[in-house]
């Protein structure tokens, strides 16, 4: 007969104050993860990362805009759980402990987005933890019309957006991420929407896009689509040397190696930190992450693992993958964005910025789930790719009265510098990007 020990020990090493509640407390929001109850946990509108304990059992659980981990210790005194946001988080504490020993990487576990992760028991053995999922959107529940779904889903990223605002002081400063595309610029403008419409002054509101070496489409393209709206005043360009992508340095922030999250993370740092030079007291960041997977807009044709079949029937398959209980998912990383949501949020908070990526909000999800992509598409996958510029285009132009320009997609990476110099800063064999993250804890 197996012994079993319960948890002697919880040691919680994430950051409370990066959270964001936006309707509860922080103590309600606690509460509702301890209770178990998955509705409960699902009234949470913000962004956090939680981790509850009452007596044997501990419970956890995130959003899609914050990373969880956890890793069990044995101690001659009974079994602890470490919780934190990221992977040498973990590790400087087991070395502190003296059973670094017991570390790998590998045997982090990510708590997967949109579940309550419970667990009960720990010790000999430690029995897996139980999966709940807190948030299902239902599906295909909006009719076949563009404008009506344009208006929904970004009314209620307008809705998300207003209530971070009234979630800090009026005066601050607001950064975009920005490139000029259908995310970030969708975002810039209803930002730019609701300040006018709160009586407050759009001044405080900037859009950042980095430009590397002087160049890039996406300053371009940035300049492009405020001038056409005639709001160039608010764009600043960040201009860094191509010696600034440095793709080992992004691994070690991001603590993964996908090369297009590291690709990503690599760009995004670079902004971050050129933002950070220029404005040492600049504390809140917005992005558009997320927008791709609640359209379903990546290129089916560079995944072999995928069909536009599996793309359009399973339930949010960009923001969380395969699920939690299939042979494909990871217990190191997730799936889908749950994994790679990290790309945004790494370099920002490595930087001291608050980010806030209201596209990820489950309140805008559960719009973009509700749209009938199989009848609007009949399974074309030129008439998916149409459907995000299309469905943003007349939602903007909805809730704000702004007729938003649109461009041919760009991933963020590949528009912050010129080709040759991307091609000469980012290998293109996946295997270095593995070497360059086992070299972290050899």
């Amino acid at each position: 007969m197996h012994m079993q020990a319960t948890i002697e020990r919880l040691v919680d090493l994430t950051d409370r104050a990066g959270n964001q509640f936006f309707n509860v407390s922080a103590e309600e929001a606690l509460a509702a993860v301890g209770s178990g109850d998955p509705a409960r946990v699902r009234a949470i509108d913000g962004q956090f990362a939680l981790v509850h304990k009452d007596g044997r059992t501990v419970r956890m659980a995130r959003s899609l805009g914050r990373p969880l981990r956890y890793f069990i210790a044995k101690r001659q005194e009974g079994p602890c759980l470490i919780v934190a946001e990221r992977i040498d988080a973990i590790h400087n504490f087991l070395r502190e402990e003296g059973l670094a020993g017991q570390f790998h990487p590998s045997y982090t576990r990510m708590v997967p987005a949109h579940h309550v992760v419970e667990i009960a028991l720990l010790g000999c053995p430690d029995p897996n933890p139980t999966y709940t999922r807190f948030f299902t959107p239902g599906r295909n529940r909006l009719p076949a019309d563009l404008d009506a779904i344009g208006a929904a889903y970004i009314g209620a990223l307008s809705e998300e957006c207003r209530r971070w605002l009234d979630s800090f002081d009026s005066a601050e400063p607001i950064g975009v991420l920005f490139s000029g595309g259908i995310d970030s610029g969708s975002v810039f403008l209803v930002l730019y929407h609701l300040l006018l419409s709160r009586g407050e002054s759009p001044a405080r509101l900037k859009a950042f896009t980095l430009s590397v070496d002087g160049v890039g489409a996406d300053a371009e393209q940035a300049r492009r689509f405020l001038a056409e709206l005639k709001l160039d005043l608010f764009l600043e360009t960040i201009e860094v040397p191509a010696a600034e992508l440095d793709f080992a340095q992004a691994i070690r922030v991001l603590e993964d190696y996908k090369p297009l999250d590291v690709q990503a993370a690599a760009v995004g740092l670079a902004l971050c930190r050129g933002i950070r030079a220029r404005y040492p007291d600049w504390r809140h960041l917005v992005d558009g992450d997320g927008g791709d997977e609640n359209l379903k807009d990546y290129p089916i044709e560079e995944n072999p693992e995928l069909t536009i079949r599996s793309v359009l029937n399973n339930l949010m398959l960009y923001q969380e993958g395969w699920g939690v209980h299939a042979m494909k998912h990871s217990l190191t990383y997730s799936g889908g964005q749950s994994r790679g949501h990290v790309r945004s949020y790494a370099p920002g908070r490595s930087c001291g910025f608050h980010g806030f990526s209201p596209y990820t909000m489950p309140n805008v999800i559960e719009v973009a789930e509700g749209i009938p992509f199989i009848e609007l598409t009949e399974w074309d996958h030129h008439r998916l790719y149409a459907l995000k510029g299309e469905i943003v285009r007349r939602g903007v132009a909805a809730v704000t009265g702004l007729t938003m320009p649109t461009f041919e997609k760009r991933r963020f990476q590949h528009g912050a510098a010129l080709p040759e110099t991307f091609s000469a800063r980012f290998p293109a064999d996946p295997t270095v990007y593995r070497q360059a993250f086992a070299e972290m804890y050899a």
